[in-house]
């Protein structure tokens, strides 16, 4: 094993009979600091540092302060061939290192508990072991030969719709209808003449989903309206992972339990492609938690309402529906399929 540098110059030192200046020395201690050490090493220059101190009466050294070699990673990535790389994110030495998360939310655990399961005994098809599919039948129509300029022309949609639902696979452990993210939008009408309606908005939805809000411009010029094109006129928020789990959380627990006879989300609510939709009102924001304890905050008529969209992995309203039922969301009315 080869020896540090200082043990070199410690030898030399020892065996050379002229006398070696203090410039040498110095270097000689700089290029053993300079070099990466293992913790045993930093703390035997810990040791003898304090005995020095000691010995010669010079205050004791901080032991809060490191003294070995401390690795910084660069400022700037330069690229995959540089031979100075990065740590990795997960890494406390990274620049890019977030810690957490600390805690679980209460209803992704619920999820991955209870619901997960349940969900798949009531979602599962069975069928035996000799079953035999039926043939799928083709999703697009073709043209019939009624007229001679139909030849050649691509397949149509289905009937009442050009584009194609989503195909439901089989049911398995993997493909459980879960939640994949929460967009809450609201257009603000009064920031057509007024801007400060839309930095209220801002701060609300931003309050209430904890997402910092992104302005939308409109794309058409709608007259009556008094709206012009390429105008500032509502702000959204979307919600990816734990904090979807947290604010839908919040919806079901505090704030729907506290509309006034609120009936629930209605049953043909639904893109067809396991995404939900509903809204509330100026007044039912203002009962989200956020909002209640700094209402005096946002001035007087200025809370606006949203729109909130529940994106789920599942491929058809019904497994939507599903979910955020066994979530706590209640719907009414007739079921669209």
């Amino acid at each position: 094993m080869a020896s540090p540098p200082l043990a070199i110059g410690r030898c030399l030192l020892l065996r050379t009979t002229r006398p070696v200046p203090a410039s040498s020395v110095s270097c000689l201690r700089q290029s053993a600091i300079a070099q990466p050490t293992s913790g045993s090493a930093i703390a035997n220059a810990t040791s003898l540092a304090r005995r020095r101190a000691k010995r010669t009466g010079e205050p004791m050294p901080d032991p809060t302060k490191h003294t070995g070699y401390q690795f910084r990673p660069p400022r700037f990535y330069r690229g995959p061939l540089n031979p100075i790389q990065p740590p990795s994110p997960s890494s406390p030495v990274s620049r890019e290192f977030v810690p957490g998360p600390f805690t679980t939310d209460r209803l992704h655990d619920h999820y991955i508990n209870t619901l997960a399961p349940d969900l798949l005994a009531l979602t599962y098809d069975h069928l035996p072991y000799n079953h035999v599919p039926k043939p799928a039948l083709p999703r697009l129509r073709p043209w019939d030969d009624t007229s001679p300029f139909y030849k050649n022309r691509p397949l149509r949609g289905p009937r009442g719709g050009g584009a194609l639902r989503l195909l439901t696979p089989p049911r398995t452990h993997q493909n459980v209808p879960k939640l994949t993210g929460v967009t809450v939008h609201s257009f603000v009408k009064g920031a057509i003449n007024e801007p400060g309606y839309l930095y209220s908005a801002g701060m609300a939805i931003q309050a209430i989903t904890g997402v910092r809000a992104t302005v939308c411009n409109s794309k058409h010029h709608i007259a009556p309206f008094g709206l012009k094109d390429d105008v500032p006129i509502a702000v959204k928020s979307r919600l990816i992972g734990m904090p979807a789990y947290r604010f839908l959380a919040s919806i079901v627990d505090v704030v729907m339990p506290r509309i006034k006879d609120y009936k629930g989300v209605k049953g043909s609510s639904g893109d067809n492609s396991g995404n939900i939709s509903f809204g509330f009102t100026p007044e039912e924001v203002s009962l989200f938690p956020e909002i209640e304890v700094n209402y005096d905050m946002y001035p007087a008529k200025m809370i606006p309402g949203c729109h909130v969209t529940v994106h789920t992995s599942a491929t058809n309203d019904r497994d939507a529906r599903l979910l955020l039922t066994a979530f706590g969301v209640p719907f009414f009315g007739k079921f669209k399929d």
